[in-house]
């Protein structure tokens, strides 16, 4: 399966600013069955960007736009391919608990079983496991794993506008409403607390056809626990489903605090707009150079010897005759 991706942000502002810094994760990791076929980013007004890989593999692009503007556009456009995903065992063995020892976690495990800025324990949230019956797993660690998800599903409505992006959980667990973001930290400070690694997912869901809690035009958040047994496993507790082949995987942290689609700030005395259209379709496969690519000057049957020098100069003056 292919999908094209479109994401655009767009910042308004009141009056000129200055400059804008900004970090953006839009670009679907390419591991596993889901690989990245193209990707590209612009922005208006024009910046030079720049990139790294930050250190869970997630592609990190930044600019400095120095000039003065009152509006500023992203636009990250991505071709990906989903491969099938092979299906998981309905539990694990009684064995598994065990296997989270020294021998299995390595530091990267380790980073995902601590507090983090938004998936830490609170009285809230111990209060929410007592009633939801949830203190203790049951079972093997899929087989638990699972049952948190329905019950994180169960517990809570599905309403953008009750919580915000910087929300703690304590909001949402009052209010018994919220989006993938809080139902996703509420997850895995659970999970966490049983001693599972767990991660936080940003990325895109396909929903065509499904009946889906979330929304079609935005971004999607859900978990992966490590299995030791499996390795990083995918758990969406806002639609209660395991993602498969409708799941994009852009980035990957302890948190959302970890991978915001963008982050930044501004020089100047303004309020700020902020707008957001995300569209993801399933696409034909890419065209791959090889199969467009024409032959336009056919090899001479009896082709001259020349040396390095001399076959360097003659390709390059039959270039500048065409």
């Amino acid at each position: 399966m292919f999908y094209s991706i479109r994401h655009i942000t767009q910042f308004r502002y009141s009056a000129p600013v200055r400059e804008s810094v900004m970090e953006i994760r839009m670009q679907p990791r390419s591991e596993g069955p889901q690989t990245l076929r193209s990707f590209q980013i612009s922005t208006n007004p024009r910046a030079q960007l720049y990139a790294y890989t930050d250190h869970l593999g997630n592609a990190v692009y930044h600019f400095n736009l120095l000039r003065e503007h009152e509006e500023l556009r992203i636009d990250a456009q991505a071709v990906v391919e989903i491969g099938l995903i092979s299906p998981l065992p309905e539990r694990l063995d009684d064995l598994e608990w065990g296997r989270y020892n020294n021998f299995n976690l390595h530091d990267d495990h380790f980073d995902m079983m601590g507090a983090s800025k938004f998936a830490r324990m609170s009285p809230e949230l111990a209060a929410f496991m007592r009633i939801a019956e949830l203190e203790k797993p049951q079972g093997d660690p899929l087989t638990a794993l699972v049952k948190l998800m329905r019950g994180i599903y169960d517990s809570f409505e599905y309403e953008s506008g009750i919580t915000e992006v910087h929300s703690p959980i304590e909001h949402a667990l009052g209010e018994r409403r919220g989006v993938c973001q809080d139902f996703a930290h509420i997850m895995i400070a659970i999970a966490r607390s049983w001693g599972i690694p767990t991660r936080y997912v940003s990325g895109y869901l396909y929903h065509k056809g499904a009946r889906d809690r979330s929304r079609a035009d935005a971004t999607h958040a859900w978990v992966e626990a490590w299995l030791p047994s499996l390795g990083w496993v995918g758990f969406d507790p806002t639609n209660n489903i395991m993602p498969r082949e409708r799941h994009v995987r852009a980035a990957v942290g302890r948190d959302y605090a970890d991978v915001p689609p963008t982050r930044g700030t501004f020089k100047g005395v303004a309020d700020s707009e902020l707008s957001i259209a995300v569209s993801l379709e399933p696409t034909a496969a890419p065209v791959r150079h090889e199969d467009f690519l024409k032959v336009a000057r056919p090899m001479s049957s009896a082709t001259p010897t020349y040396s390095m020098p001399e076959r360097l100069y003659h390709h390059q003056q039959q270039q500048q005759q065409q």
